[in-house]
């Protein structure tokens, strides 16, 4: 068998398992953040409401590792190969990012509330990670409009390209 081929079966498997890892640990944040909110009813009306804060932030969390576990199938599992032009390019890493910045400012707002309660002293760290999550959209942004000159200018190449291995296959 050839080694490159040997590789890229490799590299598939490792992307499948950490995919796995990922998928069943986003799960088991979210039964954690029920339980939480379960006992945190249970004992008291003020525990619950500082038990479904948290819960929110595991959830959140959840939802963002269980995108990348996601992100990881569709693009090394399942699809594994380069881009086919800068247009896919851009989509993928634009869902990507954009999960990793909601789930920044939904966990910054979740500290903000918890923070509000407790200790107002503390806001600097929920202000920092809600400063990020403007950062990363302000970052994307930039990206979006670099990578649409860039698709303009390659962008009857990659139709051409694109056009060939259709009629190949």
């Amino acid at each position: 068998m050839d080694p490159t081929r040997i590789i890229e079966l490799l590299s598939r498997l490792a992307f499948a398992c950490a995919s796995l890892v990922l998928m069943a640990m986003s799960f088991g944040l979210v039964i954690y953040g029920g339980v939480e909110v379960v006992t945190g009813l249970a004992s008291s009306w003020a525990d619950g409401g500082a038990a479904l804060l948290s819960a929110i932030g595991y959830v959140v969390i959840a939802i963002a590792v269980f995108n990348v576990a996601k992100y990881f199938v569709e693009e090394e599992v399942i699809r594994y190969r380069e881009m086919r032009n800068a247009a896919e390019t851009r989509r993928s890493l634009t869902k990507f990012i954009l999960t990793i910045s909601i789930a920044v400012f939904i966990e910054g707002l979740v500290l903000v509330f918890r923070v509000s309660k407790e200790n107002v002293m503390d806001i600097l760290y929920p202000t920092a990670l809600l400063i990020t999550g403007i950062v990363i959209v302000v970052g994307l942004g930039v990206y979006q409009r670099l990578s649409a000159d860039v698709e303009q200018k390659v962008g009857a190449k990659d139709t051409a390209t694109a056009k060939a291995t259709a009629k190949a296959r």
